[in-house]
């Protein structure tokens, strides 16, 4: 069962997010049990030829990579699906028209042009040959909408009547900020946004994500509220956490004290 079947079938998918091409990293995403890795290419420096690397990689230890692409550009995301990403996200969507390209070139590849526009402004109908084609030839692939602002959440229900998308992507850094509450992930204002959109988004009977490296049991929140797509963390925010966990228990264990050191040496007059 595909990553795509498993959203029909109302069952949960988990992941997180990663920027490191190392080659190590699907099989530590394995023996923890995910499902898809979620490959940011919005707000890393990874290029194309790294994310299709990274791509093939997980494809082959049977972890999904779903892609954010840096624009909302349709053509970025037939080149994330060329290079083997099975979902791609296109980031701060705030208009029919955007939500309606993703999923020309998520699902109607390599259909391009004036022939895909009518087609997806319902002007033009396939022949079933064409629409068997074009089914098989995008089997699997998930289309997926950020959705991050004030101007998404008051058009909410018609962006998400766009045939052809299968889920959204709650950014909550660029949501909270557009609410004026930036980095408030616990205010009022922000929950209810949250909530908005959860709700909305499962009554169209489609599947929703939100990302969080904080701890779990905000994911558990919002799993509890409608959330069926678990995108946890990053690979370098867990490092990062883990990282200082550790070497601050060492430190104390042996008696160290960094910051009282640093203080002293700053007390040091420089000559």
């Amino acid at each position: 069962m595909d990553l795509l079947q498993k959203l029909k079938s109302e069952q949960n998918i988990y992941g997180t997010c990663f920027t490191s091409i190392s080659p190590g990293w699907p099989l530590v995403f394995k023996k923890a049990g995910l499902d898809f890795a979620f490959i940011d290419t919005e707000h890393t420096a990874v290029n194309r030829a790294d994310m299709a690397r990274m791509c093939q990689i997980m494809q082959a230890y049977g972890i999904t990579p779903i892609v954010r692409i840096p624009s909302p550009d349709p053509y970025l995301a037939c080149q994330c699906i060329d290079g083997g990403a099975k979902g791609v996200i296109a980031p701060y969507l705030e208009s029919v028209e955007q939500i309606r390209e993703l999923t020309g070139a998520t699902k109607f590849r390599p259909l391009k042009g004036e022939i895909l526009q009518k087609v997806l402004n319902g002007e033009h109908v396939l022949s079933a040959e064409m629409k068997a084609y074009l089914d098989n030839y995008n089997k699997g692939n998930i289309c997926i909408a950020n959705i991050e602002s004030v101007p998404a959440m008051n058009k909410l229900d018609d962006l998400l009547s766009v045939p052809g998308l299968d889920a959204v992507f709650i950014g909550p850094h660029d949501l909270s900020v557009s609410l004026g509450i930036p980095e408030q992930y616990d205010h009022p204002a922000f929950e209810k946004a949250v909530k908005h959109i959860i709700h909305t988004t499962r009554n169209k009977g489609l599947s929703i994500a939100i990302h969080f490296s904080l701890e779990p049991e905000r994911q558990v929140k919002w799993i509890k509220e409608g959330v069926n797509i678990v995108v946890h963390s990053t690979d370098i925010a867990l490092f990062s956490q883990k990282l200082q966990a550790d070497i601050s228990a060492i430190k104390k264990a042996v008696g160290d004290n960094i910051a009282d050191k640093v203080s002293a040496q700053e007390e040091v007059p420089v000559v």
